[in-house]
């Protein structure tokens, strides 16, 4: 059985657990890129104004030099800087023109971050974080003024470096986080599938057990898989399983013996009933009375004989004697029995006759004469209003389909799909058992063939009984 049917419960299951961990997941990810992009970035800050402090501290020593002297010594560092592959080493005068780099090039050029102004005029270190303006290149500056001995500021001492490294750095440890959080991703699913199945299966066959159960399968036991809540669930099921069918068997061996004892008397009632109609003695009024209750006999015979035979299939017991026979001579002589029986109730009976040739079938005679009479009896009773019933016999797509339609009320629409249950009678003010229609149903099955009901159009009730022509 496909774990498919529990889709509702794994789509939650994904949803409230695999979906916050994504989402706790990826704010993971975002964090710790986040906080390394600041840790790293704030460490590459710090190293660059301590050296910018550091090398302004160390040219103070040379305060004493005269300008040209001064700025002869600035080249001469920025030739000699050590670094020079990783950090730029620039010394800028208050012009803005670069006086000395480490890069081996200077010229006469405009300052291009705005740190330096803010650094020579608030004689402090500043840091500049974003795009250099002329290429476009992401870099990270910090400016340190140069003070003379007569404070005067003469110009500034700039590290700066581009941060294409860093941010590839920061672009790799965020790959890594989430490369790491879609192991984990991936793990969690696995987990949780084979959870959710260790679910599933078993509720599965619990659902199927259960419909089954519903179906008329009394007393099937399901397999315990855990002993947990789904287990205990399976023993409520296999006891309710047990129980239903203890009750059924109980019921059905009553209905049995009841109707194997209303046999005698009615037969009894029957027969005295028959003998004082034949006789000459019986005045008008007493006779009168002597038929309704040789009718209600009958009808009382009929329902057990219904009561018998539902008995017969609970048990498993009823059989059919197989042999060709004409189905359509078979239907016409009900129909046409049937007619008068009708025509005193005041109901027309139409019978559409055809010329279309219907072959013999192989079936059971006896049986599905019961059928027709039963249904005819149900359009009688439950259509009677309408004073008509309609039958047709034809042959389609290699079955034999036999139409009865009466005009009445028709079927309530909820109530179509529970007719043909045993003991249903739904909302029909009829007499009877309610289980006619269960036993026809059992015996067409019993042929191969169906039995169906739906409202006609135009009001009342048509049944079709669809017979195999080859069995």
């Amino acid at each position: 059985m496909s774990v498919l049917k529990g889709k509702g419960l794994r789509r939650r299951w994904l949803l409230n657990t695999v979906g916050v961990v994504t989402a706790l997941g990826l704010v993971c990810v975002l964090g710790i890129t986040v906080a390394f992009a600041t840790n790293y970035y704030s460490a590459m800050e710090s190293d660059m104004r301590y050296r910018a402090k550091t090398t302004t501290t160390f040219f103070a020593d040379y305060q004493n030099m005269n300008y040209n002297d001064y700025y002869q010594s600035c080249i001469t560092y920025a030739h000699t800087f050590e670094e020079k592959n990783n950090i730029e080493l620039q010394f800028v005068n208050t012009k803005g023109d670069l006086v000395a780099s480490s890069y081996g090039e200077w010229a006469v050029s405009a300052m291009t971050t705005e740190e330096i102004q803010r650094a020579i005029t608030t004689r402090g270190v500043c840091t500049f974080r974003g795009s250099n303006p002329q290429t476009g290149e992401r870099i990270m500056a910090v400016s340190s003024p140069i003070i003379y001995k007569n404070g005067e500021v003469i110009g500034v001492l700039r590290y700066v470096t581009s941060t294409r490294l860093m941010d590839r750095q920061i672009i790799y440890v965020g790959l890594i986080s989430l490369t790491v959080f879609a192991v984990v991703v991936a793990i969690v699913l696995l987990s949780s599938n084979y959870y959710i199945r260790s679910i599933l299966r078993p509720l599965n066959e619990i659902i199927d057990k259960a419909k089954m159960i519903s179906g008329g399968s009394y007393g099937i036991q399901l397999q315990k898989h855990y002993d947990d809540e789904i287990g205990d669930l399976a023993d409520a099921i296999n006891e309710m399983s047990i129980k239903i069918s203890q009750n059924e068997k109980m019921q059905t061996d009553f209905i049995s013996s009841l109707s194997h004892e209303l046999r005698t008397p009615l037969t009894a009632i029957t027969g005295w009933s028959e003998t004082i109609l034949n006789s000459e003695d019986v005045d008008e009024d007493t006779r009168r009375g002597v038929k309704i209750i040789h009718g209600e006999t009958n009808r009382l015979t009929e329902m057990v004989l219904d009561l018998l035979d539902f008995t017969r299939i609970q048990d498993g017991r009823m059989n059919l004697n197989i042999e060709t026979a004409d189905i359509r001579s078979e239907f016409e002589d009900t129909v046409y029995m049937y007619t008068n029986r009708l025509r005193q109730e005041g109901i027309s009976l139409h019978y559409d006759e055809t010329d279309e040739d219907i072959p013999e079938i192989s079936c059971d005679p006896k049986r599905m004469r019961q059928v027709f009479l039963n249904l005819l009896d149900n359009a009688a009773k439950h259509g009677g209003e309408g004073k008509r019933v309609d039958a047709s016999i034809s042959r389609e797509n290699g079955n034999v389909v036999i139409c009865i339609r009466d005009y009445g009320a028709g079927i309530p629409e909820d109530e179509i799909p529970l007719v043909k249950k045993k003991f249903y009678k739904g909302s029909s003010k009829a007499r009877g058992s309610g289980i006619g229609l269960a036993v026809c149903d059992e015996i067409v099955q019993m042929h191969g063939g169906t039995l169906t009901l739906e409202n006609a159009s135009g009001g009342g009730t048509l049944v079709t009984v669809l017979l195999p022509e080859v069995r």
